[in-house]
């Protein structure tokens, strides 16, 4: 089957169990469609380079998806109508990424120099 990465962005207002409702809702959307959806991984709360329906930060989520392209097609569809999310994109990959994104490397990185300078 085809792998995808999905990547949604959330209204900066939701509660963070509000985010992973939304994950677990495409998930539940792709599975109901023979796919799956091999990691899920949340961001958090990011700032946007320009408002976004009058946001300026928004919660972003990437699901890794393997998948019939008319899951995703159903998946996109589903997000689209969906007043929660204010922004996504799917991308057809070759390959998964073993382990963490780079998103959440940069974010690992960026928590280890924090802790470097407080301990100085």
């Amino acid at each position: 089957m085809p792998l995808y990465e999905h990547v949604f962005l959330a209204r900066q207002d939701l509660s963070q169990a509000q985010v992973d409702a939304l994950a677990a809702t495409a998930t539940e959307i792709v599975e109901q469609g023979n796919g799956k959806v091999v990691k899920t991984e949340t961001w958090g709360l990011r700032s946007l380079a320009y408002k976004i329906q009058k946001n300026r930060k928004a919660h972003f989520v990437l699901l890794d998806i393997d998948a019939p392209a008319g899951v995703v097609a159903e998946l996109e569809r589903q997000t689209a109508i969906n007043e929660d999310v204010i922004r996504f994109m799917t991308v057809r990959v070759d390959e998964h990424e073993a382990g963490p994104s780079v998103m959440m490397r940069k974010n690992d990185r960026e928590r280890t120099r924090r802790r470097e300078r407080e301990g100085e």
